[in-house]
């Protein structure tokens, strides 16, 4: 590849990691070959128009950020080049629809919406393309997938990490590798017989399948023992193995109450339905910290993404252009043409975007697990404190309304949360050493906690768009709430709150917890991980662009939803 083609493909490479949620590459692919992924690059012609090109590779993006080329289906593909062809018309459009507030306009050209209201899911289009469903030719825009050459995850760890120090944005894909989900596979020369226990060797790596970001109970109560997992740094750390077990603490005694709590239903995933007014959940008055004052930092690099986010539109009189005539500037400026004077020019109405209109909701765990050492040094909770500190600073300074409260558990009937600020106080040193105060200790109900943050969000913010932004290591365990239980009652309860038109984020800051983990817990929420603080800037306005829209089009579905069922209704009570 020339080096005109290589500079001229290297520029899609943010877009495509940002879409496939992963560190992509972008490579030429042979003169008319059709685009392909292999899983870390993406092959396409050079030759082509910058707008079929840009097209062809969103689309391979796709597929890889909605789970299209996710285990078992590459194997199964293997097998039938016309189930290949099947699936790849269906899962095309079904993975451009899924991921559609991230991509360019050219590319949501693409969706046929018919066919991608088929499936739901990425099995389920591999079951009707392996049927005699009919199904059509997929477009040529869609390129081909090559089951048998795309790349198991240690060998995509590999070819990423080998290509980052002689790229020239490999800090910016060293970010979005956080993402990806790849941990397990042996590193080139290790010692596959003797290893520790938690460590990178075979018996190690063994270990961590059979228990990974699991904590299974010893006996006694459900979710009462001791938290431990096994984690691994990020690429950008040194690679050892971290073995850490932590008993969580009480919560702490002699705290003010504020009421007698609120309930919240459960998602039982096992019997399909709530159960009803499980959960209570108390907000705890913040005790009167004699810690130093926490001092945000890195605020200024977040401010400059962030200014943008929060800005509503305000029509505004006297403009020099507009959309319409000021009737009241343009009759002052007929009076003083009269009167001799020279006349105001500024007679038009326009639509300016800058009235700020955002409220966030900072939701920062401080269960026992944040205790635990994070790769990167320190503790995970130094790193998520410090990012809410960051975060909380630079949303208040540009006007938009921040309120930060911390939450743990001890079972379903002791889940609280302390506002640390709310909506009204102002962010002062009393806040700083209120956050500096906190210690991590006791368990994470994670799906009580954001439902109650989403109720007091929509409650006291005021505004018309609303965020929740968790800070947490993924982790969802408490009393009977862990493993597959767990995690999807935190995802039903971001998809309620996305459903009342708040966008959701959440964010692991300095947590081991790999990318899998943290989607089988945050779902399609719009989340992320990386390792320090420092790197959110990068990562969090796209995260909120996307969980702004994502809660505006589900809110307009839930409506059209809700509007349709009456529509019905009467109908029926008409014919009756």
């Amino acid at each position: 590849m020339s080096s005109l083609e290589h500079g001229t493909l290297e520029r899609y490479e943010l877009l495509a990691s940002a879409v496939a949620g992963r560190a992509m590459r972008v490579a030429a692919a042979g003169p008319s070959e059709p685009a392909w992924t292999d899983g870390v690059s993406i092959f396409v012609d050079p030759a082509l128009a910058p707008a079929e090109r840009l097209c062809r590779l969103v689309l391979q993006a796709a597929l890889l950020g909605s789970g299209s080329l996710d285990p078992p289906a590459p194997d199964r593909l293997a097998r039938s080049t016309k189930v290949t062809q099947r699936y790849l018309a269906l899962e095309g459009h079904r993975a451009l629809a899924a991921l559609e507030p991230l991509l360019p306009t050219a590319a949501r050209e693409l969706i046929d919406r018919n066919t991608a209201a088929r499936s739901d899911s990425a099995a389920h289009s591999l079951m009707i393309a392996s049927s005699r469903e009919p199904l059509g030719d997929p477009p040529g825009a869609f390129g081909t997938i090559r089951p048998r050459q795309l790349r198991r995850e240690g060998e995509r760890r590999g070819a990423q990490e080998a290509a980052a120090p002689h790229h020239p944005r490999s800090e910016a894909r060293g970010l979005l590798k956080e993402l990806d989900d790849d941990q397990d596979d042996p590193r080139p020369g290790a010692d596959l017989v003797s290893s520790p226990v938690g460590g990178a060797g075979a018996i190690g790596r063994l270990l961590k399948r059979l228990f990974r970001d699991q904590r299974t109970s010893t006996g006694g109560l459900p979710g009462a023992d001791s938290p431990s997992h096994w984690g691994r740094a990020g690429a950008r750390a040194a690679r050892f193995g971290v073995s850490t077990a932590a008993l969580p603490s009480a919560l702490p005694a002699g705290e003010a109450v504020r009421s007698r709590g609120a309930t919240y239903p459960e998602w039982d995933v096992q019997r399909r339905r709530y159960r009803a007014d499980w959960c209570t959940v108390t907000e705890v008055e913040p005790k009167t910290a004699d810690a130093v004052a926490l001092v945000p930092s890195g605020v200024h690099a977040l401010r400059r993404p962030l200014a943008r986010l929060g800005t509503a539109v305000q029509l505004r009189d006297r403009q020099l252009q507009g959309t319409d005539i000021d009737i009241d500037a343009a009759v002052e400026a007929h009076v003083e043409t009269l009167a001799g004077s020279p006349p105001g020019e500024a007679v038009y109405l326009d639509l300016v975007r800058c009235r700020r209109d955002l409220a966030v909701l900072l939701l920062l765990d401080v269960s026992g697990s944040a205790g635990e050492p994070s790769p990167t040094g320190g503790t995970v909770h130094d790193h998520q404190r410090a990012a809410a500190a960051a975060l909380a600073t630079a949303l208040y300074d540009l006007g938009d309304r921040v309120a930060l409260f911390t939450f743990r558990s001890q079972g379903r009937s002791a889940v609280q949360l302390t506002p640390v600020k709310r909506f009204d106080d102002p962010l002062d040193a009393l806040v700083m050493r209120r956050l500096a105060g906190c210690e991590p200790g006791a368990y994470t109900r994670l799906g009580a906690a954001i439902r109650h943050g989403a109720t007091v969000l929509t409650r006291d913010s005021g505004t018309s768009r609303r965020v929740l932004l968790v800070l947490s290591d993924g982790f969802a365990y408490d009393h009977g709430y862990e493993g597959a239980y767990g995690e999807a009652d935190a995802r039903r309860a971001l998809s309620e709150a996305r459903r009342l038109g708040t966008g959701c984020v959440c964010l692991s800051v300095g947590a081991a917890t790999d990318a899998a983990a943290l989607r089988r817990v945050f779902g399609t929420a719009a989340h992320a991980g990386v390792a320090r603080p420092e790197q959110l800037p990068v990562v969090l306005a796209p995260l909120l662009r996307f969980a702004l829209a994502a809660a505006e089009a589900q809110q307009r579905q839930a409506q059209h939803t809700t509007r349709t069922k009456e529509r019905l209704e009467m109908d029926s009570r008409r014919s009756a």
